[in-house]
C-alpha cells in the first residue's frame, strides 16, 4: 500500500511558478511509474506529466516546455515544477503511482492561477 500526499499548490498570478511535491509512504517509489494529473471544474481528469521508474518522461502538449517532472527515489518524492502558469492551468493536481496491478492516487492539491 502506498500513501501519496501532495503539497505546494496555491494561488499564483499569470506567469508565475509553483513547485508541487508528492511524498510517498508505506512503500518505496522506485518500482513505480509516477505521474501528475489534473482536473479542472467541469472537466475530465487529464495527464500532465509522467515519469517511468527508469526516468523516462512524457508531457501533455500544454505542459511541454513549461513543466518539469522529476523523481527523487532516495527521498521517496516526485515533483512537478510549473513555470509560466496560465489561468487555464487552474485545477486540482494529483499524484499517481502505478505498478501493475496497483494504482494509487493522492488527494490532490489546488492550483489557482489568477489573470
Amino acid at each position: 500500500q502506498v500513501q501519496l500526499v501532495e503539497s505546494g499548490g496555491g494561488l499564483v498570478q499569470t506567469g508565475g511558478s509553483l513547485r508541487l511535491s508528492c511524498a510517498a509512504s508505506g512503500s518505496i517509489l522506485r518500482p513505480y511509474n509516477m505521474g501528475w494529473y489534473r482536473q479542472a471544474p467541469g472537466k475530465q481528469r487529464e495527464m500532465v506529466a509522467t515519469i517511468t521508474r527508469g526516468g523516462t518522461t512524457n508531457y501533455a502538449d500544454f505542459a511541454e516546455g513549461r513543466f518539469t517532472i522529476s523523481r527523487d527515489n532516495a527521498n521517496n518524492t516526485v515533483c512537478l515544477q510549473m513555470n509560466s502558469l496560465k489561468p487555464e492551468d487552474t485545477a486540482v493536481y494529483s499524484c499517481n503511482a502505478q505498478r501493475q496491478p496497483f494504482d494509487y492516487w493522492g488527494q490532490g492539491t489546488q492550483v489557482t492561477v489568477s489573470s
